[in-house]
């Protein structure tokens, strides 16, 4: 029963150790992206934020509305940003809430409905392939 037990917490430490690194290597995977887009690496920063934005990052999910937003190393695109924004709003990144409702006053019904649908599916697909 000791065995047991013991081995039930070996796992447990192991586990919780393997997690903290993997949100580390995210925090710096994250870091360099901000970096890359910093130097005005546009592309590069588009390729890492959907990485991450992939694994549900919200901060790189609000990067990317941003880079939509913007135009910077891709077409601008309001329906596209709004629905990064969703995405990253729902998870309750702050600044995605503001850059919601900032670029809403940009865009028609229609547009704003079909963001939200994009948003709702890209969800649905665990954020894979949403572009």
């Amino acid at each position: 029963m000791n065995e047991k037990y013991a081995m039930k917490k070996w796992i447990l430490f192991v586990a919780t150790i393997l997690l903290l690194c993997s949100s580390v290597a995210r925090a710096d995977d994250f870091d360099d992206a901000i970096d890359v887009y910093q130097k005005g690496n546009y592309v590069q920063a588009i390729e890492l934020f959907r990485l991450l934005a992939e694994q549900g990052n919200a901060g790189a999910q609000n990067n990317l509305g941003v880079m939509y937003r913007n135009g910077e190393g891709v077409t601008q695109d309001y329906v596209r940003a709004r629905m990064w924004f969703n995405l990253a709003a729902r998870k309750g990144d702050e600044d995605a809430k503001e850059n919601r409702l900032r670029i809403a006053k940009k865009m028609t019904l229609s547009q704003i409905s079909e963001a939200q649908k994009m948003a709702r599916d890209c969800k649905r697909k665990n954020f894979k392939n949403c572009e």
